[in-house]
């Protein structure tokens, strides 16, 4: 049943309700010999609230179900900003995230080939009765470093063929960068006569605090043939 029906069917019983109360009270005044005239002054000035218009009642509601339309309106257009709000944030968030991690990788690599380039002098190796050109080398790369190890290669290649037992048969310059005597080499190890890292570290240090660095060592042999 509608609102209209509903407000109807109480002004209908109202309304006899309010007939019935006349009557009766018509007929106690006249058993009493009283006057009709209060009753009926009493029925014509009750008010009910649907005596309103219908038009009224209508126009109520469609006014209501507007504001309650834009109101929700309102409420998904707030959610859809807050939803993309969100998305934004969390792209930057990711983006500065994936900025932060490869700013960082570029300066581990960075400092991994600035570590490379110097070499590391106090590199340490398993002590073994002989070894191969390659695993000479590879020893050379990680204590002289690849900024220097060209040139620290060139005078080694030249002066004794990467041969750690290297010995001159005329001045007694022994091992890979032809220490002479070779018994100088001590200074970097009680095993320089077998251990090639040994030597790599005495003739690193040699070149270094006589011509600056292994380049500077190698610039100089060029020019005389020994240094």
């Amino acid at each position: 049943m509608s609102r209209i029906s509903v407000r109807g069917l109480a002004v209908a019983s109202a309304t006899a309700v309010t007939a019935v109360g006349a009557v009766v009270g018509v007929a106690s005044g006249a058993e009493k010999g009283g006057s009709t005239e209060p009753a009926e002054a009493a029925a014509g000035t009750t008010t009910l609230l649907a005596d309103l218009p219908e038009g009224q009642q209508v126009q109520q509601a469609s006014l209501t179900e507007q504001a309650q339309a834009q109101s929700d309106a309102a409420d998904a257009t707030a959610r859809q900003v807050a939803e993309q709000s969100a998305r934004l944030q969390a792209a930057k968030d990711a983006a500065a995230k994936k900025k932060a991690a490869d700013e960082a990788a570029a300066k581990e690599k960075k400092a991994k080939e600035l570590a490379a380039s110097h070499g590391d002098a106090n590199a340490s190796f398993p002590v073994k009765s002989s070894y191969t050109i390659a695993q000479v080398q590879a020893m050379a790369k990680q204590i002289v470093g690849s900024g220097q190890y060209m040139c620290f290669s060139n005078i080694v290649t030249h002066e004794s063929g990467w041969d750690y037992t290297a010995t001159n048969a005329a001045s007694g310059a022994y091992g890979l960068v032809q220490a002479l005597p070779g018994s100088k080499m001590a200074s970097a190890g009680a095993d320089w006569r077998t251990n090639p890292a040994t030597q790599i570290k005495w003739g690193l240090n040699y070149m270094n605090v006589k011509y600056g660095s292994p380049c500077g060592a190698w610039s100089f042999w060029q020019v005389n043939h020994f240094y």
